[in-house]
């Protein structure tokens, strides 16, 4: 294995270059600024990003932020969010507002945001890939003539079809409006959505303020129902409504016993546990069966 070191002060010159290239993006054509025009870059654009700043989601009919759009998210031309026109010095008017691809030759006039199965992009109904249609408005398929546009039924992890979801373009007194965290303004390039660390993760993970916000105290403390997950379930401290009755033909009285995990028992004890209970159990009604039968008869 190969090791790179740097020379005196290198760790410092990588942590500025990064910084540069947070904050300068693609706006340099590759080449990189002089110290004398990195300046001027920052007096005039970082006021710009600080009071202007938009924040892009991919949002679900529910108004679920199921994606938010950070710098290396791709389009649906393919080019990354950065590649877009993302800094204004005013705010468009119009809504939606629209966020033109900046790649030359691309056809894209506004981002939008489609979803990936695993790491592969999804179908359209014509069975073509995302990546096979036209970046143009209205998306036609260049691999088929019988497609009238992109239409995936891909389903979200939140559970509405693709189709069903927006790319939402927003400024900041818009989400607030909506009660939706805007973060710390910060002056890098193209942050889209992204408030903090959770915003990487998908909608209904998120239960922090850089997300979709905290459940309400009501929900927490709700008792644990039969509709909810089997794991929440399952934690649930045993209750003598949720036991189950063993009669016992030999020993007389029923023996309680509890389907819910003890909150002393590790995984292994409570599926073991679990496991002699039904041996149990099966054991006691081939007993009661045998009982049942007349005399001289034999057990199928």
């Amino acid at each position: 294995m190969e090791r790179l070191t740097l020379p005196p002060g290198g760790a410092a010159a990588v942590d500025e270059y990064l910084e540069y290239r947070r904050i300068v993006g693609e706006d340099d054509g590759g080449k990189l600024f002089t110290p004398e025009e990195y300046e001027e870059y920052k007096k005039k654009v970082l006021p710009m990003r600080l009071q202007n700043r938009l924040f892009v989601s991919w949002r679900s009919p529910t108004g679920m932020d199921c994606k938010l759009i950070g710098p290396e998210t791709l389009c649906f031309c393919t080019h990354r969010y950065k590649q877009h026109k993302t800094d204004f010095e005013t705010v468009p008017q119009q809504r939606p507002i629209e966020l033109p691809c900046r790649v030359t030759g691309c056809q894209c006039k506004a981002y939008h945001y489609v979803p990936l199965n695993g790491t592969q992009p999804v179908r359209c109904r014509c069975k073509h890939f995302a990546d096979q249609h036209s970046a143009a408005l209205g998306f036609a398929c260049n691999s088929c003539s019988k497609c009238s546009g992109f239409h995936s039924c891909f389903t979200c992890a939140c559970g509405q079809p693709a189709y069903a979801h927006d790319t939402v373009v927003e400024t900041r007194q818009e989400r607030l409006a909506q009660g939706k965290p805007v973060g710390r303004d910060v002056p890098y390039a193209a942050m889209g959505g992204l408030t903090g660390f959770s915003s990487l993760a998908e909608g209904y993970m998120r239960l922090d303020v850089s997300g979709i916000g905290a459940p309400s105290v009501a929900v927490l403390d709700s008792p644990v129902s039969a509709t909810d997950h089997p794991f929440l379930r399952a934690l649930q401290m045993p209750s003598t409504s949720a036991s189950q009755t063993l009669t016992d033909g030999n020993e007389g009285p029923s023996t309680q016993i509890s389907s819910l995990r003890k909150p002393e028992e590790d995984d292994m004890a409570y599926f073991e546990r679990r496991y002699q209970e039904r041996i149990k159990m099966e054991k006691s009604a081939k007993q009661k069966g045998k009982a049942l039968l007349p005399p001289g008869t034999k057990p199928s």
